[in-house]
């Protein structure tokens, strides 16, 4: 593993901390704290040889000093983009570490995204407390609602300036954190003391120099059930096939999780890996082999897969993103199509769990990660920690710079070991590409 970014992971800091923290902690957090980026001997020997400290993280938690006084702090919050797994979770936890940590009263939550911060819409703005968020975590969702789309920066600093807000926690994936990033820049240009501090929200799991998003571990347990019913499924027909589509737009991480834990699936087609419908070498020969060995199969396929095989002029959703085209339909309809062509009977039954999964309560050890999250959002903020966000590297909690983070989608290598890890699981060939390369549709798969 080698830094491929000279990247600079100082956090910004709006002032001096001068205030004692009310809160009472056995062992305080010191801002020269590192969480090494490189854990690897070899790398860490690398810098040294070269007199060079190595790259880490700021480590969370909480301070001895703070920066802001808790009995004159007002805080919101914010939750954007697509729902996932945890948000309920989050907003709960900033609360009850807000007031019962720090003693801070005022805490509102913004309605509806970044459009609550617009007055055209005319979205009514939540005064949180404990009792109000006391069981929002046992249901899915996001208690505040949700948005996508840019607004205009300086009308949302605006509005922040009207409410004498301090700090703003922004819950939300890479179009959420780009524009917290952008009303940071905003916020110090004006010269303004209010603190923006992120929480990493993606099923995708695919945010730069953060180890696991929330809602990613929830996403994949509860793709699971569909993986299984569609293996049922495949097994209850002759030459029975179950296709489920699962999250992923860029990254294939959701479909490799859900492949190694249930050890179901025999194909497993991800954004990073190109393959091949036709051709000797390609998805349907391979399929077809396994057919006539094992008589049915399962496939899995993240949504951002196989785009390539679309020729439609590309459009883009509000938040500017590419509208994907539906890979599983294509799938269903290529695959029925290529079977009836060459006289072979299959029962193929297509599975899209996106909605059930987006909106599904965390589960047990998500629900824990998505508090221990918002806790150290918490200590960050009143530390005046501004323009980053919380995450977890090497199994620690740590500060990144908002800069960092989206500076490019984590991806799956296909030469790395969490790939090699699925191709074993599931006995697909390694490559579906047909290029000439000799016919690997005779691999054994399980």
């Amino acid at each position: 593993m080698t830094l491929l970014d000279p990247v600079d992971f100082t956090i910004s800091q709006l002032g001096a901390c001068r205030i004692k923290s009310p809160v009472d902690a056995s062992e305080f957090i010191s801002d020269d704290e590192r969480v090494l980026y490189n854990v690897f001997l070899r790398g860490v020997r690398s810098y040294q040889e070269r007199g060079v400290e190595p790259p880490g993280f700021e480590m969370a938690g909480p301070r001895e000093s703070i920066y802001f006084d808790p009995s004159k702090v007002k805080a919101a919050i914010i939750t954007c983009g697509g729902l996932c797994p945890g948000i309920n979770d989050v907003i709960r936890a900033l609360v009850m570490c807000l007031h019962y940590r720090y003693g801070v009263r005022n805490i509102l939550g913004i309605r509806y995204g970044f459009q609550g911060l617009i007055p055209a819409y005319r979205h009514d703005v939540l005064e949180l407390s404990p009792s109000l968020v006391a069981s929002i975590h046992e249901h899915g969702g996001s208690f505040l609602s949700s948005s996508r789309g840019e607004q205009d920066i300086g009308a949302m600093v605006d509005a922040l300036e009207r409410m004498n807000v301090n700090i703003l926690f922004c819950i939300g994936g890479d179009g959420t954190l780009r524009g917290a990033h952008a009303i940071h820049a905003e916020i110090t240009a004006r010269a303004l003391k209010i603190a923006v501090v992120g929480l990493p929200k993606t099923i995708d799991n695919d945010m730069c120099y953060i180890e696991k998003t929330f809602g990613y571990e929830t996403a994949f347990t509860v793709g699971i059930g569909a993986i299984r019913s569609a293996h049922l499924e495949a097994q209850g027909a002759p030459n029975g096939i179950g296709l489920v589509k699962l999250m992923g737009r860029h990254s294939g991480y959701l479909a490799a999780s859900a492949a190694l834990a249930l050890n179901d699936a025999n194909f497993v087609l991800i954004p990073e890996v190109r393959f091949d419908l036709e051709g000797a070498n390609g998805l349907f020969e391979a399929l077809r082999a396994r057919l006539v060995r094992r008589r049915h199969a399962v496939i899995l396929v993240a949504e951002g897969a196989g785009q390539e095989f679309f020729h439609s002029e590309e459009r883009l959703d509000a938040s500017g993103n590419v509208r994907l085209n539906d890979i599983g339909v294509l799938l269903k309809q290529e695959i029925n199509g290529y079977f009836r062509k060459i006289g072979m009977e299959v029962n193929l039954k297509y599975i899209d769990p996106s909605y059930i999964v987006r909106s599904t309560p965390a589960n047990a050890s998500d629900s824990i990660y998505c508090t221990l999250l918002a806790f150290n959002a918490v200590h960050a903020a009143m530390a005046g920690k501004t323009d980053m966000v919380v995450g977890k590297w090497n199994n620690v909690f740590t500060h990144v710079p908002i800069s960092a983070v989206v500076i490019r989608r984590n991806a799956i290598s296909p030469e790395g070991t969490l790939w090699q890890n699925v191709l074993e699981v599931t006995g697909q060939p390694p490559f579906m590409i047909d290029d000439g390369a000799p016919s690997s549709s005779a691999s054994q798969a399980p």
